[in-house]
């Protein structure tokens, strides 16, 4: 079961009621509820926070619409007094990976180890200007069938139907026009696209850190220098795991993903 908390953004709960030993970090476009999956059939016995970020789901919209402000944000959760301020380890796929290294370089403090899932981080600014672009120019769908359709044909393709139907309840939304769109403010994905282009940010030498790389990802979303630049910095600390699915790894391959976490748990 989860609920959201009186924190400035929208954070679901599973697990324990007991404070957090993961903090669960979406994507772009994403929410925090896309973790559940995960979290209730794979990580049961693991008490995990995972918020809406700014401008996602049901979390406040406020700029600054930065890696920054939401790694600040993140930070506030984590030291609430209802989560008790414990280092946890920080999951972060796509864009969330780029805001789990930020949030680990600013307050490392809070950071017991990384789990990188497929990061987005120090992009090609050409491609994410196509991406924003055709984001900026299709914003929302027709009905329900085009959203599902958009998903299956993409990244969604190799996720079950369970988790494809929750993503559609949770995260569509009428329109007043009519049509239906994703639970997102469009000016801030806007930003996002391009902070996804930034100079790449690395952890402390200390941190322990799972890069999961997806396979069949086209092109590849982990860069060479991110790759080469966490190799150098953490040593042994480092370790990458490649999986063979597109990008959308926690949801497609979620026994995978569990499996990478529960072992950094048990570091």
């Amino acid at each position: 079961m989860t609920h959201p908390q009186s924190a400035p953004l929208h954070v679901y709960r599973y697990g324990p009621e007991t404070s957090p030993r993961v903090l669960a970090v979406h994507g772009l476009t994403g929410h925090g509820r896309r973790w559940e999956y995960l979290a209730t059939r794979h990580l049961a016995e693991v008490p995990i926070v995972a918020p809406d970020l700014l401008g996602h789901g049901r979390s406040p919209s406020r700029a600054p619409w930065t890696i920054e402000a939401n790694a600040a944000a993140l930070a506030e959760v984590l030291t609430s007094s209802a989560e008790g301020g414990e280092p946890v380890v920080v999951v972060g796929h796509s864009f969330g990976g780029a805001i789990a290294l930020h949030l680990a370089a600013a307050h490392p403090e809070l950071v017991a180890g990384l789990v990188l899932l497929d990061p987005a981080m120090g992009l090609d600014g050409d491609w994410v200007a196509e991406i924003a672009d055709s984001m900026f120019a299709s914003p929302d769908y027709t009905d329900r069938a085009e959203a599902r359709n958009e998903k299956t044909s993409g990244s969604w393709g190799e996720v079950d139907e369970d988790q494809l139907d929750a993503e559609m309840d949770e995260h569509l939304i009428s329109l007043p026009n009519g049509r239906v769109a994703w639970r997102i403010n469009l000016p801030a994905m806007m930003s996002y696209w391009s902070q996804l282009a930034r100079p790449i940010v690395l952890p402390d030498k200390g941190t322990p850190t799972v890069l999961v790389r997806a396979t069949r990802t086209s092109p590849p979303y982990v860069t060479e220098t991110l790759l080469d630049g966490l190799q150098q910095r953490l040593g042994e600390q480092f370790e990458l795991v490649d999986i063979d699915c597109d990008h959308m790894v926690p949801q497609a391959k979620p026994e995978d993903t569990a499996a990478v976490i529960r072992r950094l748990l048990d570091r």
